[in-house]
């Protein structure tokens, strides 16, 4: 009986980081895209983040050690190319073959963010556009569905000029050789 409880006991022992790990991950998954999403905010509606050094930007995306700014995306995470000037590009990594883009402009007021990896990101983004902090700050417009994708239009309560086209995978278990979130962030100057 003793052996049993030893086999048991190191049974357990052994598969408790992996769980803590498996729940870690899809929490760290919305953690990233929530700050992807607070940091493509901050850019295009306050400025002041931004303009006099990134840390009060960096500070509100949050995950400060996720967080880095690089020189170049692949082309699946770049913006439409009307978009693609004056560009800022920084990696929120989301576990070691997760994680987000944040494309942003120093010239043109937009932000786009690209999501992707092994893991199945649609379950996240789903939770993220419905958890009630995100709905608080953006109003649901219309929706689209076209083929195994469904884009949805948001409007900022804070400044209607600002629109979010978000897009990800129609269903679970989607094809993950591309990026799975697709999110483009546009504040219009025309009236």
């Amino acid at each position: 009986m003793r052996f049993v409880i030893l086999i048991l006991a190191s049974l357990i022992h052994l598969t408790a980081p992996v769980l803590a790990e498996d729940e870690e991950g899809p929490a760290l998954l919305r953690q990233a895209l929530e700050g992807a999403l607070r940091g493509c905010e901050a850019w295009v509606l306050e400025p002041a983040s931004w303009s006099d050094g990134v840390e009060p930007f960096l500070a509100v995306i949050g995950l400060t050690e996720h967080v880095r700014e690089t020189f170049s995306l692949p082309d699946a995470f770049l913006p439409p190319p009307s978009l693609r000037r004056a560009n800022r590009y920084w990696r929120i990594d989301a576990g070691q073959e997760n994680g987000y883009a944040l494309v942003v402009s120093e010239g043109i007021p937009m932000c786009h963010i690209a999501g992707g990896g092994g893991e199945d990101l649609q379950p996240v983004a789903e939770i993220v556009i419905t958890a009630a902090n995100f709905r608080s700050r953006w109003d649901k417009v219309s929706e689209e569905r076209t083929n195994d994708m469904v884009s949805t239009l948001f409007r900022s309560r804070d400044d209607k000029a600002f629109t979010l086209l978000f897009s990800r995978a129609a269903t679970p278990d989607a094809r993950r050789d591309r990026p799975q979130v697709v999110v483009t962030g546009f504040y219009s100057l025309t009236p």
